[in-house]
């Protein structure tokens, strides 16, 4: 039987605590809605266009978290990026990306870094906790990004309140990245995408690498800050982690969103031949069920197929799949599946 609380019935993760989970909370605004439209990002690489977004929309509420869900390569780092304006110089972007009512794709570089990169939206990037400079202290790295984003405010303080926040001591601010376990580096990155106090924080594969105690102890970090009026996009290919967050959920295959919905209609009652198979590969406590890989490859995203992109895969494949597939509304979104026309 599936928990209403936990859907896949992974191992519960609020029987782990911080040293310091009784410090004050970090109060923030209300949170923001974002809303993509049509979102296309594009490389250009040696003469060929890799399509890494392709059409992408949804959105979701305030007081909503998402989890963007996919196979390495699928583009759900991009997306992430995107969002952000980190985006290499040899990409393109089509498409619309509001921030409430603000155009993100329409400000310039430095209007978005002086209004909204790091004061509303910040990212927790993938591999970042290997990102700490190895010269310098966590202090001194905390106070280069309050530099950079000319804040005025008391640095000691707000610099203390935030490493307290992530569920660590003041001592860790003297130390260099070398003195600290993997799963400390990580918290300071979290703590680091968070000393402006922004409205959400886009939180790329934050637990791995990390073992599993590590990760359980991120996790429950992520629910705390997200108590305390956070909003997160957390991307990563574990549907187990998403569902301990997320409100909403995305599944992306070869650049597309191909299902979205809320996360209990994606868990209970999935819609596309390859949301079944990412639930299909998890393990379940208590199930003898042997687990049925995926076969094959994703397509190239330098020239990807016409028509339904998980064809050459797909168990239901049928010849109406290699057109273009409708996208269908469902209860709490859509399903980009000829089965369901």
């Amino acid at each position: 039987m599936i928990n209403s609380d936990n859907p896949i019935n992974i191992p519960r993760l609020n029987q782990i605590v911080f040293q310091n989970s009784n410090v004050l909370p970090v109060h923030r605004k209300h949170m923001v809605a974002l809303s993509i439209k049509d979102l296309t990002v594009q490389y250009q690489s040696q003469k060929k266009k890799v399509c890494a977004v392709d059409h992408v929309s949804f959105s979701y509420k305030e007081n909503e978290s998402i989890g963007i869900a996919g196979e390495s390569g699928c583009g759900k780092s991009t997306l992430g990026l995107a969002i952000m304006k980190t985006l290499q110089e040899n990409a393109s972007v089509v498409g619309e990306i509001l921030l409430g009512d603000k155009s993100i794709l329409s400000m310039s570089d430095a209007e978005f870094t002086k209004d909204i990169r790091w004061k509303q939206i910040s990212m927790v990037f993938q591999g970042a906790m290997n990102s700490l400079d190895p010269v310098f202290t966590i202090k001194k790295q905390f106070e280069e990004i309050l530099k950079k984003h000319s804040f005025e405010g008391n640095y000691k303080q707000t610099i203390e309140s935030t490493i307290l926040s992530v569920g660590l001591t003041h001592s860790v601010l003297d130390k260099y990245p070398h003195e600290i376990s993997g799963g400390m580096k990580q918290r300071v990155v979290i703590a680091m995408a968070l000393v402006l106090k922004p409205k959400m924080v886009i939180a790329d594969e934050p637990t791995t690498a990390l073992d599993v105690l590590v990760q359980a102890q991120i996790m429950i970090l992520l629910k705390k800050l997200k108590k305390e009026g956070l909003s997160i996009m957390l991307i990563s290919h574990d549907l187990g982690i998403i569902s301990e967050i997320a409100e909403k959920v995305g599944i992306m295959y070869a650049g597309q969103i191909v299902e979205f919905g809320n996360m209990q209609d994606i868990y209970r009652n999935p819609k596309h031949p390859y949301t079944i198979a990412l639930l299909d590969s998890i393990p379940k406590l208590g199930e003898t069920k042997k687990i049925t890989p995926l076969k094959g490859n994703p397509p190239s995203l330098v020239n990807p197929p016409s028509g339904c992109r998980f064809y050459d895969r797909c168990p239901q494949a049928m010849e109406k799949c290699k057109k273009e597939p409708p996208k269908i509304k469902t209860e709490s979104g859509f399903v980009m599946c000829w089965l369901h026309e």
